[in-house]
């Protein structure tokens, strides 16, 4: 399966005075002794002004690189080009901000954060798979006779579409090859639940991972890539896709714990010069391990496991190592602000449904063939050669209206108020810094 994007918003934080610092106790009550204002002596120089206290809210920098992700994770399925996984490591990129994410809210108890973020990923879960298998049964598939999984462990995989801690059965050919959907719709519609398995297992793991990094952080961040050189190469291999949920582990297992060292402030601890040559190095080695094992699709770093892991690690390392820390976009990016806020609150929903809403695009772009004016072979021709380009143009309007229609899940998941559209506009209430799960 290729490999793709998931974030949901984070818990408020804890009460906290000026500069993220708790309110010491009694604080609003009157001082014990009076104060005199200071008077300024003749020919002194006034005093400087105290600093503005930093309030509260989204680091909109991740929020926008979260974003990032999601668009390009929707344009290589598009288009399937595998210069994007270099250009753009999405998965790394997105896990990394998951990660610094959960050792923020790992503050508090571990048990009670765990079930948080679990009780955030499963209803939108829910939501697709619900419309997903009803799919599946009505074109005929009956798991416990498919041939890939088949009997008894066919629908025990069921309950991965419930709590995705494997990997879901589907059928690689379902319904009619001259349906509306093309007969493989299922693979490209549950495929991308191998995220929601990853993060679940990283969410779960975290509580010791983080207690790890903090005990020896070097190791603990290093040795995912060792593990990916172990497993991700053929030196050790583990059949089934329990290999690919350890490879996923592995791979993208650094990354998670890089989020960990950004919280941590690790990364601002090392010189820039260093930690940015150093990744450099890192992703010099990813390429040429790339070079010299290239897959079916050429230069597709999800093909290759240690590329995409030491790629991935060195590229995050340079974005968060330059973290700017914005509490609102700056310039030109300004403009952008509201789809980044939506895209940020509906995240799993757009990861969950871009692959199925882009194999729905054919069925519709299909019907301008039937117009009168498309009779022509010059007008069909044209049509033919632009195809990809309407899908790309379609394929967002869909994604909105399925934010309309169940990305209000996610809302209720966070046990917040339903919404429709929360991209941060007029009527809103701004949130407190959170961050997506995705990807």
């Amino acid at each position: 399966m290729t490999h793709g994007y998931t974030t949901g918003t984070g818990t408020s934080p804890e009460p906290a005075g000026p500069y993220g610092t708790p309110y010491p106790e009694g604080a609003g009550t009157a001082p014990e002794t009076p104060y005199t204002l200071p008077q300024q002596r003749a020919g002194e120089p006034a005093p400087e002004p105290e600093p503005t206290p930093r309030k509260p809210g989204r680091d909109r920098y991740l929020d926008l690189l979260r974003s990032i992700a999601l668009v390009r994770v929707v344009v290589y399925h598009l288009f399937g080009w595998a210069w994007l996984t270099v250009l753009f490591p999405s998965m790394g990129v997105m896990f990394a901000l998951a990660g610094s994410l959960m050792a923020r809210s790992l503050k508090r108890p571990a048990l009670g954060v765990i079930r948080s973020r679990v009780r955030r990923l499963l209803p939108p879960l829910w939501a697709f798979s619900a419309v997903v298998l009803a799919m599946m049964f009505v074109n005929g598939w009956n798991p416990a006779e498919d041939p890939d999984h088949g009997d008894t462990w066919g629908l025990i995989g069921l309950f991965n579409y419930v709590v995705p801690i494997g990997a879901p059965p589907y059928p690689w050919h379902v319904g009619s090859p001259s349906g509306l959907l093309e007969d493989t719709w299922a693979v490209q519609a549950a495929g991308v639940l191998w995220y929601l398995r990853a993060y679940l297992w990283f969410v779960l793991a975290s509580p010791l991972l983080l207690w790890l990094f903090r005990k020896a952080p070097w190791p603990t961040l290093l040795a995912p890539l060792g593990l990916t050189a172990v497993v991700g190469t053929g030196v050790v291999t583990i059949p089934g896709e329990t290999g690919n949920a350890v490879t996923d582990f592995a791979v993208y297992g650094s990354c998670w714990v890089l989020g960990f060292a950004h919280h941590e402030g690790l990364l601002k601890q090392i010189p820039r010069y260093l930690s940015v040559s150093c990744a450099s190095l890192v992703m010099a080695f990813g390429l040429w391990w790339a070079s010299n094992h290239l897959g079916p699709d050429g230069w597709d770093l999800n093909d290759i496991p240690l590329a995409q892991a030491t790629w991935s690690f060195g590229f995050v390392v340079i974005l968060l190592q330059y973290s700017p820390s914005w509490q609102e976009l700056p310039g030109r990016l300004a403009k952008w602000d509201k789809l980044v806020t939506l895209s940020n609150n509906r995240a799993v929903t757009i990861y969950l449904w871009h692959n199925l809403l882009i194999m729905t695009t054919v069925p519709i772009i299909d019907l301008a063939y039937r117009l009168p004016f498309m009779q022509s072979e010059r007008a069909t021709g044209a049509l033919d050669s632009a195809y990809t380009l309407w899908m790309f143009a379609l394929v967002w309007p869909l994604i909105g209206l399925m934010v309309l229609a169940v990305g209000w899940v996610e809302d209720l998941a966070a046990k917040r108020r339903p919404r429709l559209w929360p991209n941060g506009g007029k009527g809103e209430r701004p949130r407190p810094s959170g961050g997506a799960r995705r990807g």
